[in-house]
């Protein structure tokens, strides 16, 4: 092998990379039958190690974050959180923002496997697709094969480890609070049926208004970035069609501010006359007036479950390949009984 790497032999020695560097810097931490084998494998292939692997034998322990848009308060709270919890284990985080560009997105990639990051975590962008990509399925199955690649969505093709929400539990707890006030007109802003979360979502909201047995109004679900801007422009859609929801869904806590603006700018009280609700449960949801009802995802919890689940991949430690974390609905002030609503 030419590019043989300090990931390929902890690979063949069915060995973390720690003892792998371990053996390399001569320690003594290392069982003899462990170590016998590794410097068996080391021989075999008469490794020497590159400016990459002399680092993590030095003590710099790398785990990288690929992130689709840190401007998003989503991406930018979880990174943290995944920042914090990988520091109480000793470990450094390499952020990479996306930009929500394919082309840097693969170029990331590339160049954290140059890195040789001992693991690394994927949030968003190809990750959230329904339809994955062919040619980032190989790059990434390239990469995986001595990198553990970690992600918040799926990637089909691709040996990964997942760990997010469950999107679909998120919906029905929205749903059913919503039904339980007594609202029949009930709409949905944000996001892409191309992305998978937001796909999750909608799918529980369709068979829920079904099961509710309420109408299902195609101008009620309205596709659009995930920002206040984009909402803001969405529910100037829905605002003009004949019958107005009396309770809209925003896909994140920033389409909600978008969503009441729009409504306040059109003379609407919320929640007197519109109710909004939301996911993700950032800073922002205690800053917006009135105060916003929203699901928490525990930011906190699913940055060190991420962690944790990259760093035990990494030490060979077979971790859960799917988990999903249980969603808490925080009940504010954003949310009423309907009120009667006139064409605007």
């Amino acid at each position: 092998m030419t590019d043989i790497t300090i990931y390929d032999i902890a690979k063949e020695a069915g060995v973390s990379i720690a003892t792998v560097s371990r053996v390399l810097t001569k320690k003594t931490c290392v069982s003899d039958e462990k170590r016998k084998i590794v410097e068996k494998i080391i021989k075999k292939h008469s490794y020497k190690p590159n400016a990459a692997a002399r680092s993590l034998s030095s003590g710099t322990r790398i785990i990288g974050l690929m992130v689709a848009d840190i401007r998003n308060l989503y991406y930018a709270t979880l990174a943290i959180e995944c920042e914090k919890a990988a520091g109480e284990q000793g470990y450094t985080v390499i952020i990479c923002n996306m930009l929500n560009d394919p082309v840097y997105e693969d170029d990331l990639l590339e160049k954290l496997y140059g890195q040789r990051a001992e693991a690394i975590i994927q949030i968003g962008r190809q990750t959230d697709l329904v339809i994955s990509d062919p040619s980032y399925v190989k790059h990434v199955k390239h990469v995986n094969r001595v990198i553990p690649f970690i992600t918040t969505g799926r990637l089909e093709g691709v040996d990964f480890f997942s760990v997010s929400t469950d999107h679909t539990k998120s919906m029905k707890l929205v749903m059913d609070y919503l039904n339980s006030l007594g609202h029949k007109e009930i709409a949905l802003v944000g996001g892409y049926k191309a992305w998978r979360t937001t796909y999750e979502k909608w799918v529980e909201y369709v068979r829920l208004l079904k099961l509710y047995k309420l109408k299902h109004r195609k101008e009620f679900f309205q596709e659009g970035e995930c920002t206040d801007t984009a909402a803001y422009a969405c529910m100037e859609r829905i605002l003009k069609a004949k019958t107005l929801p009396s309770a809209v869904i925003a896909i994140n806590d920033e389409c909600a501010l978008g969503i009441i603006l729009a409504a306040q700018d059109h003379g609407l009280s919320v929640p007197g006359d519109l109710s909004v609700i939301s996911f993700d449960n950032t800073y922002l949801a205690r800053l917006i007036r009135p105060l916003l009802t929203t699901v928490d995802c525990n930011f906190p919890l699913l940055g060190k479950t991420l962690i944790d689940v990259a760093i035990q991949a990494a030490q060979r430690k077979n971790p859960l390949r799917e988990t999903l974390l249980e969603p808490i609905l925080v009940v504010r002030d954003s949310c009423s009984r309907p009120g009667k609503l006139l064409p605007c």
